[in-house]
């Protein structure tokens, strides 16, 4: 294998594993090449994204390598992370905060469980849009984070509690879950227009209950 494509390889593998990262062994695992080589290049890739003034990084920490951001760019991810403008949650993050919503507390691993999938990108942008939270941390091996649904999830849907949830019983496998995921929110949603709720983010299903649903949500409204 080239260097470029070996780093080219790199990069996507680092991309896929997210804030978990690869340490420099894993990777010489899975592209079937010797670990100096894949140290060198790393370094290499290192550098490149510097030199070429890169949106994003390279680091190593702790014996892992990942994909990271700038420091400097920290205010625009701010901007984004909260603005009040408009913004939609993915299939994937809807499945996410319904499991946590009727499974809580439970651990990223559990929710993976349930949804088949990896699920580390929606819980970071839940967390983001203060929906879930940390509530503590699991009696298991490496102590796991425990997610919980926050109190802006309950203002935003109109709840007084959890307990005011619909159907208790969804979520418990992955077999009907983007069925079971449209449904509650179509509920969620018609609790707030009963109450005389003027929110108005809702469930996007003008184009029939046959396709993904996409929730509009904004935490400022």
């Amino acid at each position: 294998m080239d260097f470029p494509k070996l780093k080219s390889i790199i990069e996507g593998l680092l991309f896929l594993s997210g804030e978990e990262g690869l340490s420099i062994k894993q990777i010489a695992e899975i592209v079937d090449q010797r670990v100096e080589l894949v140290s060198d290049a790393v370094e290499e890739m290192i550098a490149d994204f510097v030199n070429q003034g890169r949106g994003v990084q390279i680091l190593k920490i702790a014996g892992v390598v990942q994909l990271g951001t700038l420091p400097e760019h920290a205010a625009y991810f701010e901007k984004l992370a909260y603005s009040p403008a408009r913004t939609s949650l993915s299939q994937a993050a809807l499945e996410t905060l319904a499991i946590v919503a009727y499974r809580q507390p439970i651990t990223r691993v559990e929710i993976e469980e349930i949804r088949g999938v990896k699920s580390e990108r929606a819980i970071h942008t839940l967390v983001n849009k203060d929906l879930i939270e940390e509530v503590g941390r699991a009696e298991a091996i490496g102590r796991p984070i425990l997610y919980g649904t926050t109190k802006s999830f309950l203002d935003y849907f109109g709840l007084s509690s959890i307990k005011d949830l619909p159907e208790p019983g969804l979520f418990e496998d992955s077999e009907n879950l983007e069925e079971e995921t449209q449904m509650l929110f179509n509920k969620l949603d018609g609790q707030q227009l009963d109450s005389g709720s003027t929110d108005q983010n809702d469930v996007d299903d003008e184009h029939g209950e046959n396709n993904h649903a996409v929730y509009d949500e904004n935490l400022d409204s």
